[in-house]
């Protein structure tokens, strides 16, 4: 844990409404009796830097003998970070990895060409009445990467730097921030920041990424003079200097943000491209179920079952 002495808080009023490009209500999406609260993508904003898609899940609890089953599905062209506030998955994917995640602790799997993985509740998580809050996003990859191999990473939370300064505490999930570097491997300029804010609290966004914005998970925020509530997102103009006030109940709030990627990408069901091409091979491969031959295979551990190609 460190001070880090540029974290210095300014003032919210200096800023006008004006730096806020976008402010984004997420959409609820039906993962098949579980309810997420979908930012990205939004309809007058695809991508956060590149951030490209962005999903609260939670907070909800369970009963014994229940949880998540996200059963084994494809994805290419991005990587996934999985983050959680409360309860634990087990993910396994194709490339071997059979890893639970807890809170703090950062799963970071990119799927470049192909890879397929599954996200459970785990045995012990099930073993008795439990919660689930948590936050996982996508990140699109540049064009040279998109046909790299799999990789998947796993890290501890003693080893997410954390950012001390007057009534913050921020957690840098991953890329760069205030001097202090994440240790998932990046592929592009990329902020990602888990910020708890005692109340009414200052906290300045990172100045030195083009692309800006944040998600209030819990409590409220104040920006230029107006409160945001949990479950909004706030998109910035690039160049701004930007402070948001937590409220008199304080708040926590996902920063996220980096270098904006050199033109759109086409998302359809979990691939992400720069290509019409590339989205229509990975139909036809997984249509194909050639599991082990073609572009995916199953989890070595999960393979009873799978998600099939919509529609």
């Amino acid at each position: 844990m460190s001070w880090n002495p540029t974290l210095i808080p300014g003032n919210p009023d200096e800023i006008g409404m004006d730096a806020i490009e976008t402010v984004i209500i997420p959409r609820s999406r039906d993962l098949g009796g579980f309810e997420v609260k979908r930012a990205l993508p939004a309809p007058k904003r695809q991508m956060v830097g590149p951030f490209i898609f962005f999903d609260q899940a939670g907070p909800a609890e369970f009963l014994t003998g229940q949880g998540i089953d996200v059963r084994p599905h494809p994805h290419i062209g991005l990587g996934t970070v999985t983050y959680l506030y409360q309860g634990d998955f087990h993910h396994r994917d194709s490339i071997g990895t059979d890893q639970i995640i807890r809170p703090g602790a950062v799963n970071w799997m990119v799927a470049g060409k192909g890879v397929t993985h599954s996200e459970r509740t785990s045995d012990e998580g099930r073993s008795g009445p439990h919660s689930l809050f948590g936050i996982q996003t996508w990140m699109a990859l540049p064009e040279d990467k998109e046909d790299m191999d799999p990789i998947f990473e796993h890290h501890a939370k003693e080893t997410i730097p954390e950012i001390e300064a007057e009534g913050i505490n921020a957690k840098l999930i991953l890329g760069t921030a205030y001097g202090e570097n994440g240790p998932a491997t990046m592929f592009s300029d990329t902020f990602y920041l888990d910020v708890t804010l005692q109340p009414n609290a200052r906290f300045p966004l990172p100045d030195d990424h083009e692309d800006r914005g944040l998600y209030v998970t819990q409590g409220a925020v104040n920006i230029a003079g107006q409160d945001f509530a949990a479950g909004q997102m706030m998109v910035f103009r690039p160049g701004d200097k930007i402070t948001v006030a937590a409220g008199p109940q304080g708040a926590r709030l996902m920063a996220l943000g980096g270098a904006t990627l050199n033109g759109p990408r086409h998302v359809w069901w979990n691939f992400v491209a720069s290509s019409k091409d590339k989205i229509e091979a990975a139909k036809e491969e997984w249509r194909a179920t050639r599991w082990g031959v073609g572009l995916f295979d199953l989890p070595e551990n999960d393979r009873d079952e799978f998600i099939p190609l919509p529609g």
